[in-house]
This record gives structure tokens, sequence and C-alpha cells, in this order.
């Protein structure tokens, strides 16, 4: 890219410049009054602005421009020219973020070094912030249980639109990468995805983050609203924004502006908020909390992201693909889960959901061998060990039954247990436990588990017709 505004009310001038860059195999785009200058920057934003203090027969001189350019775009680099310089102008100009001040009549050596050392800082600057964007953009979304292909689904529909998203899920359970796909799927997928955890910015912080800042004789410092403009901005735990913050997010929905903080313009923004959240928003509204206009216009499209108890029988696969990350990225040894370390896994509890699985996961590899399966016994508890040898304690809840009534109160945990593990698929179930399809059917019957098919996915359950 190699865009460049070339701004003078000398069309002689305009015209000289114009073509000794283009000689150099810049593009170029040439303006002799601020209007045309203005309709230029709206048309499509330049790489570099080359321009003059001083215009003719305009509304706005070369400082006016420069601030207004400084102010919206302050990732474009300006060069201010002019035939009336002197240090007062230059120190001027440089306070108000020009990249450079070049006196008239100038040497176009001089000209020509100024102006790729401006390019070549514009470079740099978008391949930083590609970098960071890269940062955040990393891993895609795993899983062929029901659960989750119906969540797929929700999230490949949404993302076709523009609409606010407020994601709904336990914490860990994939809301920030559900947020990812949304933004990688739409039309804004080649411009910036930006997150911000809501819960973990101190008050006094967050405008600033948020809104950016500006002030006198300082560059502006944009935030996290204009870094996204043109694309997504995901506020994570979105219910942790402070009251007065709310306002204002709210403001920047309805007339997407905001003025930076210090600051005096509005910067226009155009940028799709997506928002998370492992809190009852309509609790906190209720609660006064949560700002309940702010809250709908959020919750435009509320999509439900489940946890990982919900779809126990991806966990093989989103392990499988952990391993393979951690191969990728740190080098830790690709190993495969052995039958055994895989139905383990579905049986332990996740309160942390796949924040939480990637954890062991990394912990296994770092301390495990360097080849071979991982075996079950490599893997921690899901609750701390309270027995001897391979006795295994018993709560209080059991231990008061009858033998009968125990009995029979562990095989149906086991067997719910079991068939939410395979995702409701009986005829895998009988497999692992070693029984005939028709025999577990006549179990689950006698114990009185009944299957049911709830958005999509098979789920075992009590059944509530007798007392058991």
């Amino acid at each position: 890219m190699s865009d460049i505004l070339i701004v003078d009310d000398e069309r002689d001038i305009r015209e000289l410049i114009s073509d000794i860059l283009e000689d150099e195999g810049f593009t170029t785009r040439k303006a002799g009054t601020s209007e045309e200058c203005v309709a230029a920057l709206e048309e499509a934003l330049p790489n570099l602005v080359i321009l003059d203090i001083w215009l003719k027969d305009s509304k706005l001189d070369g400082i006016d421009i420069l601030k207004k350019v400084k102010r919206e775009h302050p990732e474009v680099p300006v060069v201010i020219i002019s035939g009336h310089g002197n240090i007062e102008i230059a120190v001027a100009a440089i306070k108000q973020g020009a990249y450079d001040f070049i006196e008239k009549p100038f040497n176009i050596d001089q000209l020509l070094v100024v102006i790729r050392r401006a390019m070549e800082t514009s470079r740099l600057r978008r391949e930083n912030t590609e970098l960071r964007r890269a940062e955040v953009a990393t891993g895609e979304l795993v899983g062929s249980s029901a659960p989750f292909r119906f969540l797929k689904s929700q999230l490949e529909k949404v993302a076709k639109t523009n609409s606010r998203v407020l994601l709904r899920g336990a914490p860990g359970s994939g809301k920030e990468m559900a947020a990812r796909f949304i933004h990688s799927h739409s039309t804004r997928a080649d411009a910036a995805f930006v997150t911000l955890n809501c819960a973990s910015v101190s008050p006094d912080r967050m405008e600033h983050l948020l809104f950016g800042r500006e002030s006198a004789g300082q560059q502006v410092e944009p935030g996290l609203l204009e870094q996204a403009d043109q694309g997504t901005l995901y506020l994570d735990e979105v219910g942790d924004l402070p009251s007065d913050t709310q306002a204002r997010v709210l403001r920047v929905l309805v007339d997407q502006q905001f003025q930076r903080v210090g600051g005096a313009g509005q910067v226009r923004v155009n940028v799709r908020i997506v928002s998370g959240t492992a809190r009852d928003l309509e609790d906190a509204v209720e609660a006064g909390q949560f700002r309940q206009e702010l809250y709908h216009r959020l919750a435009v499209v509320p999509v439900d992201v489940p946890g990982l108890e919900e779809r126990r029988s991806d966990i093989p696969e989103i392990a499988a693909h952990l391993i393979s990350q951690f191969n990728k990225t740190d080098g830790l040894p690709d190993r495969l889960l052995s039958e055994e370390a895989a139905a383990t896994l579905q049986s332990m509890q996740w309160p942390g959901n796949i924040r939480q699985l990637r954890n062991v996961i990394e912990r296994v590899l770092i301390l495990g061998p360097d080849s071979g399966e991982i075996e079950a016994r490599e893997l921690p508890a899901s609750e701390p060990a309270s027995g001897d040898g391979d006795r295994m304690v018993l709560s209080a809840a059991i231990a008061r039954l009858p033998l009968r009534e125990a009995r029979e109160l562990f095989e149906r945990e086991y067997l719910l247990t079991q068939i939410n593990r395979f995702g409701g698929n009986i005829s895998r179930t009988a497999s692992f436990v070693g029984m005939e399809r028709s025999a577990l059917h006549r179990k689950l019957k006698s114990l009185n588990v009944v299957t049911a098919t709830r958005a999509g996915a098979r789920v075992a359950m009590f059944d509530d017709s007798d007392d058991i």
C-alpha cells in the first residue's frame, strides 16, 4: 500500500510532488482546499498525508486539518510543508502530532527521505497492529456433539448479520472463542478483533482504555473502540462495567460516536459489539446494577454457550485438539489419549470448563513422559482423595441407605453419566458398559431413567412419573 494524499493550494506544487512520488512508485491523490481534503479522507484513508500549512480559500487551515486527522485517524502520519516556515510553526505542528516539517522551497532528496521514513513508520504500525490481532485470533471451535452443533449453527447465523450478540455461559465455557468465530465468519473478518475483560480493569482506567485520551502538547492515545473501528469489540464479563462507563457505552451504541477523555471533538466509529457474561444480567438489571436499556441493546441476539457438563462427548476431541495446539505453540509432546484416560476425562467434574481442561492437559504434557499414550493415572483426581488404597469413600447420603437402594442409586448415577458422556447414544453406551443394547434399555426402564431430546441433543434424566 502506498497511497499518499497531497494537500496544497498551489497547483504547480501539487503536481510537482505528485510527479516525483509517482516516479518513485507511490500512488498519489491531490487536494487544493480543505473541503477537497476532507472529501478525499472520507473516500479512502491514505497511508500518508503531505499537508500545506496555509490553504487559501479554505474553511480550515493546515493545523486544523492536522488536528482533525490525528483526532479521527491517529495512525496516519502527516508531513507538514510550508513556504512561511519558522521554528514556532514547526514546534506547533509536531506538538499536534505531525510526523515532520519541511520548508518550501524543499530539497527533493530531503522530501523523499522524510516520506520514506514516514511510510516505514506507517507500515510498522500496521504490522504491529496485525501481530496484536493475531495474538487474540488463535484457536477454533471444536466438537461434534448435538449441543455443540446447535451452538455452531446459531453462531453461523448471527455472524452473517451486523447485530449485537450477548454470549451467555459459565466461566471457561468458550464465550471468547465463540466471539472470535462470529468475527471471523462476518463481513468484518479483515478488520480488527479487539477484546476487553471488563472484570480485570479498575473503574478509574476503564474509560481511558475504551475511549482513549488526548491532552495538550501530546499525541492522541486511541482507545479500544477506535482500534476496533470497522471490526469487532468483544466485551468479556460485560456485567462488570462500571455504572458511569455503562452510560457512555450506551451513548456509543446509539450515536456511533464519542469523545476521548480530555478531548473536545467527536470521534466516529463503526464497531460491532459482541459481549459475554457468566452472570444473569436480567437479575442485575432488577437489582439496579446494570442499565436496562444497555442490556436490551447488547442482547439483541442472546446465545447460550454450553459448558462441558452439557457436551461431555466432545471432551476427548477437545483434549486432542489442545494436545496438538500445545505441540505446535510450545513444543510439548504430541501424545494420544488412551481410551481409559478419555473415559476418565469425561467422568470428571469441570467447573472451570474448557479453561480447566486446558490447564489439565498442559500439566500432563509438561510433567509426563515425552511419548506414549496418556494414561488415566496421569490425570488429577476430580475431587481430593480421602480413602486408603483402592477403597471408594461413600458419601453420607449413600452410606445411610440399605444395600438395595444404594446399589440402585449407584447404577442410576453411573448409567446417567455414561449416557450423557456418549451424547445420548445408547449403542455406544451399551458397548462401553458391557451390556447388550436391549439389556441396557431394560435396565434403564427398571431404574426409571428415560432419554429425552432437548435443543437437538439427547439427554438422560429421571422419570418423575413414579416415586424413587
